[in-house]
This record gives C-alpha cells, sequence and structure tokens, in this order.
C-alpha cells in the first residue's frame, strides 16, 4: 500500500478532532457538545453533501455509470442484510440479529461525508449521483431487516404495521433530507447555487471536525459497554465491513470507470448505519438491543472504515485495471 495515503488519512484535521473526542471520554473530561448544536451540524452536513450532489448530478450527462451504481448499491441494501442475519445467528438472537443484519446492510451518511472529504484532499473526481445512491440505500436495510425478524420469530405482523414500518423508513429525517436538498441543487442554477456557496461549501470541512469530534466523544463512551459484548461482535463489526468494501472495491472495475465513484460505493459497502437504522428498530422491534448494534456500528466500524478502511479500499482501487 502507497502509505502516502494512510499518511493522508492520519493527519486529516477531521480525523485528529474524532481521535481528541475518544481521549476526552477515556479520561472523563467535561468535553462534550451541546445536543442541539451536534442535530443542527449533522442536519447541515446532509443538506450541504445533498446540495452538492444535485449540483453535480445537474451538470452531469447520464452514464452507464449512473445506472449501475444504483443498481449495486440498492442490490447491496438488499444482500447484504440476508446472509448477514445467518452469520449472527450464531451467537445472537432473532431480534438482534435482524437489528445488526440491518445496520450493516445500511449506510452511514457520516462516513461517506467523511470519504467525500478524503477524495478531496487527494484531488479525485466523483459523480454526484453518489449521493442518490446513498439516500436509496437507508430503506430497504431496514426493510430487509425486519421482514427477516418476522419470519424466524413467532411474531406475526399485520399488513398495517408493515404499513407504518415502510413508511417511518422512507420518512426517516435524514433520508428525507438528503433526498430533498438533492433535488434541491438539482433544480438550483450555478447563480443561485454560487450566492449559498458559503454556507454549503466553504464552512463545510470545519462543521465535519466539529461533528466528528462528538462523534469521538459518543463512540469512547459506548466502547466499554460494547466490550463486554464478546469476541464475536468485535470481530464481526471488522471483518465483514472489510470484506464488503474490498469486494465492491475490486469488483466495481467491472461496470464502473470512475475512481471517486468506486471508492464511495466501497465505502457505502463497508458502512453501517447508527442513525437511521437505530431510530427505525426502536420502534418496529424493540426487543432488539441498541447497547449491541449501536456500538457495533459507531464505536467499531465507524472509526475502523475513517482510518484504515478509506485507505484499504482506496489503493485497491487504484491498483486495479
Amino acid at each position: 500500500m502507497d502509505l502516502h495515503l494512510l499518511a493522508d488519512n492520519l493527519t486529516n484535521p477531521a480525523l485528529l478532532f474524532f481521535i481528541l473526542g475518544l481521549l476526552a471520554s477515556q479520561i472523563k473530561s467535561d468535553l462534550e457538545i451541546p445536543k442541539n448544536s451536534s442535530k443542527f451540524i449533522s442536519l447541515y452536513l446532509l443538506l450541504a453533501i445533498g446540495f452538492k450532489g444535485g449540483q453535480e448530478l445537474a451538470h452531469s450527462s447520464y452514464t452507464s455509470d449512473i445506472g449501475w451504481s444504483i443498481i449495486t448499491g440498492v442490490a447491496l441494501a438488499l444482500l447484504v442484510p440476508i446472509y448477514t442475519f445467518f452469520i449472527l445467528r450464531f451467537k445472537f438472537s432473532v431480534e438482534n440479529a435482524g437489528a445488526i443484519a440491518a445496520a450493516y446492510g445500511s449506510v452511514s451518511a457520516v462516513t461517506f461525508v467523511t470519504a467525500v472529504s478524503f477524495l478531496e484532499i487527494e484531488q479525485i473526481n466523483f459523480g454526484g449521483h453518489m449521493v442518490a445512491v446513498m439516500a436509496l440505500m437507508e430503506a430497504p436495510s431496514i426493510i430487509i431487516g425486519v421482514l427477516l425478524i418476522r419470519m424466524f420469530s413467532n411474531g406475526k405482523k399485520t399488513s398495517q404495521e408493515f404499513k407504518g414500518i415502510l413508511k417511518h423508513a422512507v420518512t426517516n429525517g435524514s433520508v428525507l433530507l438528503i433526498i430533498g436538498s438533492l433535488v434541491i441543487g438539482f433544480m438550483a442554477s450555478e447563480a443561485q447555487a454560487a450566492g449559498i456557496k458559503p454556507f454549503t461549501t466553504d464552512i463545510f470541512k470545519g462543521f465535519l471536525a466539529v461533528f466528528l469530534l462528538d462523534m469521538g466523544i459518543t463512540s469512547g463512551k459506548k466502547i466499554g459497554t460494547f466490550v463486554k459484548k464478546g469476541w464475536f461482535a468485535l470481530l464481526f463489526a471488522i471483518v465483514i465491513p472489510l470484506v464488503n468494501g474490498i469486494i465492491i472495491a475490486l469488483c466495481s472495475q467491472f461496470f464502473l470507470s470512475n475512481t471517486g465513484d468506486r471508492f464511495l460505493l466501497a465505502i457505502l459497502a463497508a458502512s453501517a448505519s447508527y442513525i437511521a437504522v437505530p431510530a427505525a428498530m426502536r420502534i418496529a422491534v424493540p426487543k432488539a438491543n441498541p447497547s449491541l448494534y449501536l456500538p457495533m456500528a459507531l464505536a467499531i466500524t465507524f472509526p475502523f472504515n475513517i482510518t484504515l478502511g478509506m485507505p484499504i479500499y482506496l489503493y485497491l482501487i487504484q491498483i486495479s485495471p
């Protein structure tokens, strides 16, 4: 591996702020980001990345890469929860296996945003349609996870309850904001987009750094609880994302030509949701243990992807034809 990729990533200010958050939580510092501020920043990041993606999409001509990216993303969102569910059943209950499988089939918007920042540092272009791919991967995994739980447990759901689950998955705040921002960015002219560029672009990396600081603090607080769950959960939270990311990094060469698009698709395959899926599972599957699937995604998979995962996936893409 070209070590400069790893060095560039590990010295990225945004990542260093994440590490600072981890350190603060471990030394019991009273450093914290107010909840309202954290929520605002997360909404801002989704808005900015969606708007910029819409602008990129508006200035891009339709290619086969766009179609294949969408097809692959949705296929991953449907298939990853299925195969991971049966692996997880060796150690976990049906409810916990379904919730974790849904989290790993879905995506992390913050990981995606961090990956976009990484590409910008490396000066690698990517298509705005990748934002749409990310948005489309949120809901299917939630639905598949719930369906698997109902199929393999004694409990049954009525069609009305399934409609409620589907509605929650589609109208989830993060999904709605990213899709809405994408559409608005697509509709806005260059002059109109330039008018809000200081908000959508210039301050983006600063807000990302503050948000990752908050994520570091939150992750650090959950590591202790997670460690008690045993080695299987730890290995799963590292190995499964790594395998998914590597497979897509290598196989995407056969249907995608853009390095940035292949990298973002690999990151989406490797990421796990710790916002949309936990919110949905709390409603749909209250028996699932959030102290299990939330720390796996947030305290293990997320740090792994933004430190070691991204350089690994990009390196594999760059050495493949």
